[in-house]
């Protein structure tokens, strides 16, 4: 293979700290980290419409800042950790690919590894039992783990990979569980207490293991994104999910709404709440597979 493991060469690293709104110093370090972190989840929205419309998701850097820098469109965990990757390398990040085994609450039945996340290695400090680094005095250094893919109910910013660290993190709080067999959690804390969101160990993957985890999820008929279009967006203060034909909108402080999208009203909704332009062909395909009353 040529060129960097992760692209970070060949990415227009401008174009994508404009993309984001990123106007700090670009250096490694905890602060750089989360600021990058958190531009890049708000920016970029996670959707999986190529999928479902039949098309090609290619995971090259240069196809990513295409489609997520250029036409101003998400992507899926892939497509999403893997431009943050090819960010991380180009800044001189040290950090590792990893698998996780999706939960949403349920941890007896362990699924396949299915989603891509980011171990970031920032020094300083002692290394915990099970292999999670410490911060240093200030919070700085340490392992922590970085995630822009998840989707609708992940991290805004990055967490300590230390057993039993939390972070509040706008209305949402995250924790870290070490469990034996060297498994680790990432939780989300509800009304109703701690909510598995995935499991994963530390475990080196590279960008050829995701390519094989993204032919299953991008072309399998049972895969989660092959049926049907799964777009979220995660703020501080509320979450937006369209799954199929429904919107969902919970922000604080207001009730839960959720609503069906009539057929001519994708192309509106993609653009109004999640910041996503299609073309009005695709917004009409859309529509028509899975608007109401289509």
């Amino acid at each position: 293979m040529s060129g960097s493991m992760w692209g970070g060469d060949r990415l227009d690293l401008d174009a994508y700290l404009a993309r984001i709104g990123y106007e700090g110093e670009a250096r490694p370090g905890l602060a750089t980290l989360r600021a990058l972190h958190r531009g890049h989840v708000a920016a970029f929205p996670f959707e999986n419409l190529d999928i479902v419309l039949g098309r090609p998701v290619r995971l090259d850097v240069g196809a990513l800042q295409a489609k997520m820098v250029r036409q101003r469109r998400g992507g899926y965990c892939y497509e999403q950790n893997l431009l943050f990757a090819a960010v991380l390398e180009r800044l001189g990040f040290a950090f590792t690919g990893l698998g996780g085994r999706i939960r949403m609450g349920s941890s007896t039945a362990p699924r396949a590894i299915t989603h891509m996340l980011l171990k970031v290695d920032l020094g300083v400090g002692g290394t915990e039992p099970g292999g999670g680094a410490a911060c240093g005095p200030d919070g700085s250094g340490g392992t922590w783990l970085a995630d822009v893919g998840f989707g609708g109910g992940g991290l805004l910013e990055p967490v300590p990979l230390r057993d039993g660290a939390t972070r509040r993190q706008g209305e949402w709080t995250f924790g870290v569980a070490a469990e034996p067999r060297g498994v680790w959690a990432l939780r989300t804390r509800r009304p109703e207490g701690w909510f598995d969101l995935y499991g994963f160990t530390l475990e080196e993957r590279v960008p050829a293991d995701y390519a094989v985890m993204h032919h299953y999820n991008a072309t399998h008929p049972r895969s989660a994104f092959t049926g049907r279009p799964v777009v979220q967006r995660t703020e501080p203060s509320g979450r937006r999910a369209l799954a199929g034909g429904r919107l969902s909108v919970a922000r604080t402080g207001a009730p839960d709404v959720e609503r069906a999208v009539p057929a001519g009203a994708f192309g509106a909704v993609l653009r109004e709440e999640f910041g996503i332009e299609v073309s009005a062909e695709d917004a009409a395909e859309l529509g028509k597979r899975y608007g109401s009353g289509a």
